[in-house]
């Protein structure tokens, strides 16, 4: 799977927020996902990385909104998935990754730090994407994930804590999809960065994908914890944004994915 830079796009969540719009090709078919990249005067943070091959187009958007001339602060990782790490070895390779945090949980470390596996993607298919890639970028995911030297992350976050980020960014642990799932409230806009733990199709908000969760029962228990936030806004991983009465929709939503426990 590779990025399609031509129909890369960027949207303003909010003062400070920007939310990516990157359309994936697999085979013939293509996949949007939505890394935000958060920023103040002084620095800003990309939460979550995309494929492999994602860092110049996400590097390409941080130009056009006037921040690529500040530092790097954090890369955020909201679980392992390789559509949400797969590009963090090209940032480490072309930037100063002495200068910048990698942000992760405690639960997904050990795949994040090349010490596990995937949990959802086989060797099989790993390698399979790793032959479409550019000799560069190949060699570069392996040296990360495959042969690290040294950790990747460099900061645990704690469900509850609020990151100095963006005018503050609450973790909100949230497994099931992966065992180190969380999601992110970005409290000066109301926003709620769901990661994978919620989706948008067709306008509709869902819980996350039962085809692509490793604990249903546990992902479903997590949305819960939504209900303890004033939200404005939802940005899915896979799905964008969505707005108006969020907390209601929230609200329904528990009370439809109650009925599949």
């Amino acid at each position: 799977m590779t990025p399609s830079a031509s129909s890369a796009t960027r949207m303003r969540i909010a003062e400070g927020l920007e939310m990516l719009d990157l359309e994936m090709k697999l085979g013939d078919r293509t996949m949007a996902i939505h890394p935000i990249i958060a920023y103040d005067n002084d620095s800003w943070t990309l939460i979550d990385t995309g494929m492999p091959g994602s860092a110049s187009i996400i590097l390409a958007h941080a130009k056009q909104a006037g921040i690529s001339d500040k530092p790097l602060q954090a890369i955020i990782l909201t679980h392992q998935d390789i559509d949400h790490i797969g590009s963090l070895p090209e940032f480490i390779a072309n930037m100063s990754a002495a200068a910048f945090e990698v942000y992760a949980h405690e639960d997904d470390r050990d795949t994040i730090d090349g010490k596990a596996p995937l949990l959802k993607f086989p060797q099989e298919s790993l390698n399979a994407e790793l032959d479409t890639l550019p000799a560069e970028l190949r060699a570069q995911f392996e040296s990360i994930f495959l042969h690290p030297s040294k950790p990747n992350v460099t900061r645990l976050v704690e469900d509850g804590e609020t990151l100095p980020i963006g005018g503050g960014l609450t973790v909100i642990h949230t497994p099931g999809h992966t065992p180190g799932h969380f999601s992110l409230y970005h409290q000066a806009s109301k926003t709620l960065i769901a990661g994978d733990a919620l989706v948008v199709h067709n306008g509709e908000l869902l819980g996350s994908s039962p085809y692509s969760t490793i604990n249903m029962e546990q992902a479903i228990r997590s949305v819960e914890k939504f209900k303890a936030f004033d939200i404005e806004t939802v940005v899915c991983y896979h799905g964008g944004l969505l707005r108006g009465d969020m907390n209601k929709r929230i609200a329904e939503l528990i009370a439809q994915l109650a009925t599949l426990e």
